[in-house]
């Protein structure tokens, strides 16, 4: 027990401090009280009465030695050796054996192509719960971090990689794996797509300062897209006007009858509602007006009659009534299983499939002449570029 005289305070106070030695090895422990040097005992390790605090400040001299020695009698029977550090440790509230976290290496952890992938998921499965972005396109944003780790694996032999570390052939690189390499491959639209979703990952670290600037950026993922030719308009008759004689597969009927001519997808026709059925104009036309789930863009068609006469069948459906839905929409997978089979049964030479419907829509309306804009507004796309992929004449027009 000492004051450190060097310590003092232009006050004259000086910190009182206990040196604990083990073995050798020794650590110092502020007391936490302060006195002015003459009033300190040294002989006694004490602080005179002189001192208007000495009651207190000898007390707490005092309650520290006996902790001291019980928190060294304590740690003697949980660990075979002890230091003076560790007896530091408890005394002042911490493990004995403390755990350094390496900061660094933390920092570095953030910094990872993987963890930022993390990241991005986590606020987007945030805005996918406040209904601002669709469980869709949550899924597709996870698989494409599937991906990506399962590349990482192959191609470098790393779970993770830091995007200091990213080279400007990375994405090349993945797109020999995804179309070449890879156990299932995919084909270069899909590819492609795998791709923007990660520079757009990377970019973020452009962004906290990680890196400056995308390694990646120049890797075109435009250019050729993959051509889904719409089902021509006597196609669609033909699967109207079949009777399958299963029930299941004329509720897939009719509701592949239904996308085809309002130009929903899959996830807004099953979140299709009562709801969203709006009197529209002077005449009060019924229109279907609901937020795209993908978009977040508004889209507004009219009810053409047909669509009338769906709407009317299967309001008393039992699945419409569970759901407060306007069409007994099944799962995705199970609806696109159903088209397959509806498709041999009519005999046509192509695989349908919910997304089809949807180009099949715009297209009856660009060759009804509607303009590309409304076409456009109808899709629920955010961009008009978009639509005009879309877009078709039809041979007798020519």
């Amino acid at each position: 027990m000492w004051i450190q005289r060097s310590k003092a305070k232009v006050s004259g106070f000086a910190p009182i401090s206990i040196r604990v030695t083990i073995d050798g090895a020794d650590t110092e422990i502020s007391l936490g009280e302060k006195v002015e040097p003459r009033y300190w005992d040294v002989k006694g390790k004490s602080v005179d009465k002189d001192d208007t605090n000495y009651k207190k400040k000898n007390r707490k001299i005092t309650e520290a030695l006996v902790d001291l020695e019980r928190y060294f009698d304590s740690l003697a029977l949980q660990h075979d050796f002890v230091t003076p550090q560790m007896v530091k440790n408890v005394y002042n509230g911490k493990p004995a054996i403390e755990i350094k976290v390496d900061h660094e290496k933390v920092e570095r952890a953030k910094t990872t192509l993987l963890n930022c992938f993390d990241e991005f998921i986590e606020r987007f499965e945030k805005l996918v719960k406040s209904k601002k972005r669709s469980d869709g396109t949550l899924r597709h944003w996870r698989s494409t971090k599937r991906k990506v780790k399962s590349f990482l694996i192959f191609k470098y032999k790393l779970e993770d990689i830091s995007l200091k570390d990213i080279s400007p052939t990375f994405g090349d690189e993945f797109y020999d794996y995804l179309t070449i390499d890879a156990e299932k491959t995919v084909e270069d639209p899909t590819a492609k797509n795998n791709i923007k979703k990660t520079k757009q990952i990377i970019k973020t670290g452009v962004k906290k300062q990680i890196i400056p600037s995308n390694p990646i950026a120049n890797f075109t993922c435009g250019g050729d897209q993959k051509d889904v030719p719409p089902l021509e308009y006597h196609e669609v008759l033909k699967i109207y006007n079949k009777d399958f004689g299963i029930e299941r597969l004329n509720e897939i009927r009719d509701s592949f009858i239904f996308q085809c001519f309002t130009g929903f997808a899959y996830q807004d026709i099953y979140a299709l509602s009562p709801e969203n059925i709006a009197l529209v104009g002077l005449v009060k036309e019924r229109w279907l007006i609901k937020d795209r789930g993908k978009t977040e863009v508004s889209e507004q068609v009219p009810i053409l009659p047909i669509i009338d006469e769906l709407i009317e069948k299967y309001k008393d459906h039992p699945k419409c009534r569970a759901r407060n839905s306007l069409m007994p929409i099944d799962s995705n997978s199970n609806y696109n299983g159903y088209l397959k089979e509806i498709a041999v049964i009519c005999g046509l030479n192509r695989e349908l499939n919910t997304h089809l419907a949807r180009h099949t829509f715009a297209d009856i309306m660009l060759n009804l002449g509607v303009p590309l804009e409304d076409v456009s507004k109808m899709l629920g796309h955010k961009s008009i570029r978009t639509t005009q992929r879309y877009c078709r004449v039809f041979p007798s027009n020519i």
